[in-house]
């Protein structure tokens, strides 16, 4: 069964009606199913024009789920979403990003999901809509394991809520992987800096993605780059300890111990790029 609702209301109907799979760009669907048939119903929600686009509102930016990420890359974003907006030009090639989506690249729940870093330092929430109602949950909570969110039956993701950052915040993405284009991250770090009217750092986010289940902020790194003095570079600050939340793996990519050891440079490359400093 393959049906292309037009309102939410409809898709939702669809989904909790049985054991379908909701689908938007399928950038991630079609490619694991590659010699199979797709045995699920496909409700397909690329025709639902509420869930596409982004907009302003007094307190945060709205992203609609099936919003592309070649929109976002394009967007004119402040410099707070420079990282996500860098983030959206890796997303495999250019045809992948016209039809990736930034809610199926949650919803996928990979480690090496590129948007998730960035999302994650801009403490992005995400909104559902089932036949009960809608819920909203932090980015955080959402996704909650290796290819695992907080999805129910019947729920569908309708868009990313950034709360508006800091006039003075800016933001980086740094991604490490075998070859420029069309590859899986080995490693990335998003980061976030907000500096005071001094120029020392006055909040900082940091995440990590490829190097646990689920991409991982920094929360002891951000702590100790409170209060760091506008000429000191904050990738002098970063250290081992600091990744103590993470848990790479062997993979055909690279080494867990590769992983730790190059999220060093790779933080502390996004951290600097954040905070302009050469």
């Amino acid at each position: 069964m393959y049906v292309r609702p037009q309102t939410i209301e409809e898709a939702t109907a669809a989904l909790s009606a049985g054991d379908a799979m909701a689908i938007s760009g399928g950038t991630d669907v079609f490619p694991a199913h590659v010699g199979r048939p797709i045995a699920r119903p496909l409700v397909d929600l690329s025709g639902i024009a509420a869930l596409k686009g982004m907009s302003e509102t007094p307190d945060a930016f709205r992203f609609g789920a099936a919003t592309s990420w070649s929109a976002i890359a394009r967007a004119d974003l402040p410099p707070a979403f420079d990282g996500l907006r860098a983030a959206a030009r890796e997303v495999g090639s250019i045809q992948i990003q016209n039809r990736g989506t930034i809610a199926g690249n949650l919803c996928n729940a990979s480690p090496a999901a590129d948007g998730v870093p960035p999302l994650l330092t801009l403490d992005a929430s995400v909104e559902l809509a089932s036949e009960k109602g809608k819920r909203v949950l932090p980015l955080s909570a959402f996704i909650t394991g290796y290819r695992r969110t907080a999805l129910q039956r019947g729920e569908i993701v309708t868009a990313v809520i950034v709360p508006k950052p800091a006039a003075s915040a800016c933001s980086a993405f740094v991604k490490l992987g075998a070859r420029r284009y069309l590859v899986i991250s080995i490693l990335m770090a998003a980061a976030v800096i907000e500096k005071d009217a001094q120029g020392r750092i006055a909040r900082a986010a940091v995440a990590v993605g490829a190097a646990s289940p689920v991409a991982q902020r920094l929360v002891d790194l951000e702590r100790a780059l409170e209060g760091l003095e506008g000429g000191r570079k904050p990738s002098s600050l970063v250290a081992p300890h600091h990744l103590a939340g993470l848990s790479p793996i062997d993979d055909v990519r690279a080494t867990a111990q590769y992983r730790l050891e190059a999220a060093i440079a790779v933080v502390g490359e996004a951290l600097d790029s954040a905070a302009g400093v050469p």
